[in-house]
């Protein structure tokens, strides 16, 4: 058996992965699996074993409904995301390239489907015990680190992502003192989301993303809640 990088939860635990189907998100799953100590929920817009679009709050509040006869869930991952699309959405270089479909699309995704998650599926985290819902955010999300400009509405509602999960984080000290909410930034990660735009930046196979995203998520802990890490632990400024 592979050695544990997830040895601060408790065996039988429970991990939901949003995006179970994605790059990043089935890597998540085979090395959750490979664990042994998880039951693994997988949750994808289609293929996975709940079918979930995270912009329509009904289905999240009945996926969550489903998973609630589970037991608590002691690891949450999102990792659903829109940089482009199918439809046209591509991240704008200039002003003059917004589109208000585009900048709806990117935050309904972004922003919105991560803050329905957080408000049907933190309930569900146990009281008693440390837990932790971690999302996928970016580095360019990020205010202060921004040096480059462009790519408006994939900033902003990686921005916006950002404070809706430490605005839930503050909330949820209250009622779960012991879970740790956390924005991750996984690195350029060898997938159809990044390919178009990775040329000029060192990559990682989505196992080795994952992996050590699960290495810091193992170290988490409440303290840390509202934090925005980027996948070597180090901390990314607002």
């Amino acid at each position: 058996m592979m050695s544990s990088i997830l040895d601060s939860f408790q065996t039988q635990s429970l991990a939901v992965v949003f995006g179970a189907t994605g790059a990043i998100g089935g890597a998540f799953v085979e090395l959750l699996k490979k664990e042994g100590r998880f039951e693994v929920v997988e949750l994808a817009r289609s293929g996975g074993r709940v079918n979930l679009d995270v912009t329509d709050e009904s289905q999240v509040e009945a996926a969550a409904r489903d998973i609630s006869h589970h037991g608590p869930i002691d690891l949450l991952i999102n990792c659903i995301g829109l940089l482009h699309d199918e439809t046209g959405i591509v991240p704008e270089k200039s002003l003059k390239q917004l589109k208000a479909d585009s900048l709806t699309a990117y935050f309904r995704v972004n922003a919105i489907g991560p803050s329905l998650l957080l408000k049907h599926f933190t309930p569900l985290m146990p009281r008693d015990r440390r837990s932790v819902f971690a999302s996928l955010s970016a580095r360019v999300g990020s205010l202060t680190d921004n040096r480059l400009g462009g790519w408006y509405g994939y900033r902003a509602s990686k921005a916006a992502h950002n404070m809706i999960l430490k605005n839930a984080a503050i909330e949820l000290e209250r009622t779960h003192p012991l879970a740790v909410l956390a924005a991750l930034h996984p690195g350029t990660v060898e997938s159809s989301l990044s390919a178009p735009y990775a040329k000029a930046h060192a990559t990682f196979s989505p196992y080795d993303a994952a992996g050590r995203m699960l290495s810091v998520i193992n170290d988490l802990q409440p303290e840390h809640s509202g934090a925005f890490l980027a996948y070597d632990g180090s901390t990314i400024p607002w």
